[in-house]
């Protein structure tokens, strides 16, 4: 199992159109949700998140309007300083997080500081066991992914084998 972040990035990289064939062939060469699931459950039981936090670096965290009273009743703000303090919108991805250069406005050190009451986002990611639709539906955002996330990295390499994927082609 690959965790070093520097390995990650440069190899995801590297594999970022593998990756892309591999959602493509995913869809037309089914395996069992059931089965990829546990896959993913294993790597990530395997890696411990706040040895990297790298995610929460990196990506961004959206937000659904019901979380916003509850981030801000957690850290004793109201609603609208939460939205001016600690959000902002964006044209891409709506309501998110706002972030600071060394990433999520939560993040300290490698802990997020909300972890209790943490977006919805941020407690399914990277998406490969949980989140919404199938795990091939969510396979989407997976090649960019795996350049950061070690869980994402580690499990497409893992999809490939349980797939049959073979990346001669």
């Amino acid at each position: 199992m690959i965790t070093d972040l520097v390995q990650i990035k440069r190899l995801g990289s590297l594999k970022l159109e593998e990756n892309k064939r591999l959602r493509v062939h995913m869809k037309s060469h089914p395996v069992a949700d059931r089965r990829l699931r546990r896959i993913g459950e294993e790597v990530e039981n395997a890696i411990d998140c706040t040895q990297c936090a790298n995610c929460c670096r990196t990506a961004t965290a959206r937000l659904r309007d019901r979380e916003i009273d509850t981030l801000a009743k957690y850290i004793g703000t109201s609603r609208r300083d939460f939205l001016r303090n600690y959000c902002e919108q964006t044209e891409d991805e709506g309501l998110i997080l706002k972030r600071t250069e060394q990433g999520c406005i939560f993040l300290e050190n490698n802990l997020c500081s909300v972890y209790e009451v943490r977006p919805m986002t941020c407690e399914d990611f990277p998406h490969l066991v949980r989140g919404p639709g199938s795990l091939v539906s969510r396979m989407w955002v997976m090649p960019e992914r795996a350049t950061y996330c070690p869980i994402a990295y580690n499990t497409l390499e893992a999809f490939k084998e349980a797939s049959g994927f073979s990346s001669n082609k």
